[in-house]
């Protein structure tokens, strides 16, 4: 067993993806920016986390060129509540302190890739339109078209297909002129850049993406399909765009270093992601098999494991177990191939209110490696 993660990422691999069984221990959160440090030093120039891209442009500000704050950074640059969490301070203040008097080439780059949406939710996508809109200096009533953003943002909007707005015309007409400025966006890239930046112009796509992806998301909450269907298109329309934002992070990164990606096991790993809920049988593609599939061994993906956790009041898992073996090898955490891991059982031991997602034998047929936190 090593802890050297340099021992673990295959040479080609220039997106690697750290996964956790859970978002509630924070156990994980610190190892990985134990790990992400060691990377640094080896060429990883980015970072990606689970949290809203465009919110996560703050963050960037900050940690590269020293704009606001770290308070700023931390209150205004996360969604889903992240910007809570001591391991993400740390992280972010880590990185600002790197990159002081450092080029601009070699400084480190903090990016989201997720989009604003929980499942039960998904806001309004005027600010990302009208941002756009303003960029490209257009003469557009992008609020008019969305109405008030609450009609998006309540809960009923994506929970019940028959008062979702996502299909109506209202939001149709958003689409096309949303798809039309992204056009417009592209043809006029030279001028834009010219008389902007790049870095502006970037900007200005994510946010259009962004706002694109959240009228697609709205328009899947709208399908009167049976609800297991629905949700589960839902659950892979969230991912469709995590991936495709990570495609994208890997085109602005490309010239500069690799990224370590950072999410749930069910956002990265390569084989199909399965839930249950509300009696509800859920799967669809994960942003990490789309990802793999699309890019081959550049992508590579570390599945985090956990033994016990006071956070979460999860028990010493059982000695015959998956959990059960890497506890009894690992002291605090390691790294350690899948293939080196036993057959054994899938602990039951946990409850769907942790939000943890026990070690099974299919996902450790399709993952190389292991990281468990004791």
């Amino acid at each position: 067993m090593s802890q050297d993660i340099r021992d673990f990422v295959p040479t080609s691999c220039d997106l690697l993806g750290l996964g956790e069984p859970t978002h509630l221990e924070p156990a994980s959160a610190w190892v990985r920016n134990e790990l992400f440090a060691a990377l640094v030093d080896h060429g990883f120039r980015s970072i990606a986390l689970e949290t809203d891209r465009v919110a996560a442009l703050v963050v960037d500000d900050f940690v590269r060129e020293g704009i606001g704050s770290l308070d700023l950074a931390m209150g205004e640059g996360f969604s889903h509540g992240f910007g809570d969490l001591d391991a993400n301070r740390q992280l972010v203040a880590w990185m600002r302190e790197y990159n002081e008097n450092r080029s601009p080439a070699e400084r480190l780059s903090f990016h989201g890739f997720d989009t604003p949406t929980e499942t039960t939710s998904a806001p309004s996508p005027r600010t990302h339109l009208e941002y756009a809109r303003d960029y490209l200096g257009l003469d557009l009533d992008i609020a008019s078209l969305c109405g008030e953003d609450d009609r998006w943002s309540r809960t009923e909007a994506v929970m019940d297909s028959a008062v979702s707005i996502g299909a109506t015309a209202e939001a149709n007409r958003l689409r096309s002129v949303a798809d039309d400025m992204l056009t417009m966006l592209y043809a006029r890239a030279p001028e834009m850049i010219a008389t902007t930046s790049r870095a502006e112009w970037l900007r200005a796509k994510t946010y259009l993406t962004a706002g694109l992806g959240l009228l697609r998301y709205h328009r899947q909450a709208a399908q009167r399909i049976g609800e297991s269907a629905r949700v589960s298109l839902l659950l892979g329309t969230r991912d469709a765009l995590m991936a495709r934002n990570l495609l994208d992070i890997r085109g602005i990164e490309a010239g500069r270093g690799a990224t370590l990606a950072f999410a749930h096991n069910r956002h990265l790993q390569e084989n199909p992601s399965t839930m249950r809920m509300a009696d509800m049988d859920l799967e669809w593609s994960s942003a990490g098999a789309i990802v793999g599939s699309l890019v081959g061994d550049r992508y590579a993906f570390i599945a985090g494991s956990l033994g016990h956790s006071d956070a979460i009041g999860l028990g010493e898992p059982e000695p015959d177990t998956f959990e059960g073996f890497l506890q009894a090898r690992i002291a605090t955490w390691g790294l350690m191939p899948a293939a080196a891991v036993p057959a054994a059982r899938t602990r039951t031991d946990t409850t769907p209110a942790q939000g943890y997602f026990p070690l099974d034998q299919t996902s450790l047929d399709t993952v190389g490696v292991i990281l468990h936190v004791n």
